[in-house]
């Protein structure tokens, strides 16, 4: 039997026996993994963009400045929109809207905080927002990448039954109760791991899309046709795969009662506007043989 806390990937031969959710610092207090990866996440997602401004003949220093700003309210950003579409949870007791530790930021919230920050910085500082949004979403899609394992410790963003090759398999005793569908417990009974789920690990689908994201954004810089295209097709590219690895997930937010999973409509909606505004600007830059800007 295994351990509890006990996390596998039976179909890899993969076990990973007593990891918990956080660490203990002198015995006094515990730092969630969650926390811990989040801050990675964001110390290299300030040197993936720095890398970008230099090698696009910015101030690297220009964009640590905005980073103060960004990360706070995209953190902010990310925790109302999981709030919003998760009021049931927290109605009843308001104050667990700033527990932080126990997980629930939504990656949308936090693009969405980001690029309010980056429009104001950039009318602030007076530079161009588009050029901004280009280098800096390929250190937020770092970010992502990151970001994602921490919902690996916390037992969370998970997908329903499979028995894939990459099928990772869970205590039931270790994770959000609301999670657990009839199918993951009905499969468990029959293979015998009673206790226990078999599910997708859709963080890691979404974190290996990410990654391939960011390698044709870091590819493509260079050839990029106009101020604003990279970011767009960050937004489009993100959209499509998280269209598709929404579906798979049992913790979707939902818009109200309808079972329509918010993050995946947002999702279809950025790919398609993304793919159809990089389209039309190549159609006018086609005409004008020149650089244009989308904004």
């Amino acid at each position: 039997m295994f351990a509890l806390d006990a996390i596998s990937f039976p179909n890899l031969g993969i076990m990973i026996e007593n990891l918990p959710k956080s660490i203990s610092v002198f015995g006094r207090f515990d730092i969630a993994f969650y926390g811990i990866i989040i801050g990675i996440g964001i110390a290299m997602g300030y040197i993936v963009a720095s890398f970008q401004a230099i090698r696009t003949g910015q101030d690297k220093e220009m964009y640590l400045d905005f980073a103060m700003y960004a990360v706070i309210i995209s953190i902010i950003g990310a925790r109302i929109y999981y709030v919003v579409f998760s009021w049931d949870d927290y109605k009843d007791d308001i104050v667990q809207i700033f527990n932080l530790r126990a997980g629930g930021l939504a990656i949308y919230g936090g693009v969405i905080g980001g690029i309010v920050s980056g429009f104001v910085y950039s009318k602030i500082k007076k530079i161009k927002f588009t050029l901004l949004a280009d280098t800096a979403c390929a250190g937020l899609l770092t970010g992502q990448i990151i970001g994602r394992w921490g919902n690996f410790f916390n037992r969370e963003a998970f997908g329903d039954y499979t028995d894939s090759l990459l099928a990772m398999r869970l205590s039931t005793y270790d994770v959000n109760q609301n999670a657990i569908t009839r199918k993951m417990l009905e499969m468990a009974e029959e293979g015998g791991y009673v206790g226990f789920i078999q599910v997708h690990p859709t963080f890691l689908y979404e974190s290996a899309w990410n990654l391939c994201l960011l390698v044709i954004i870091l590819l493509y810089t260079r050839y990029k046709k106009f101020d604003g295209e990279i970011f767009l097709i960050y937004m489009g590219g993100y959209g499509l795969g998280r269209a598709i690895i929404e579906g798979l997930r049992t913790d979707q937010l939902t818009i109200g009662s309808s079972g329509i999973a918010v993050s995946q409509v947002l999702a279809l909606f950025l790919f398609t506007a993304c793919t159809l505004i990089i389209l039309y600007n190549r159609i006018l830059l086609k005409k004008n043989k020149k650089k244009i800007n989308i904004i």
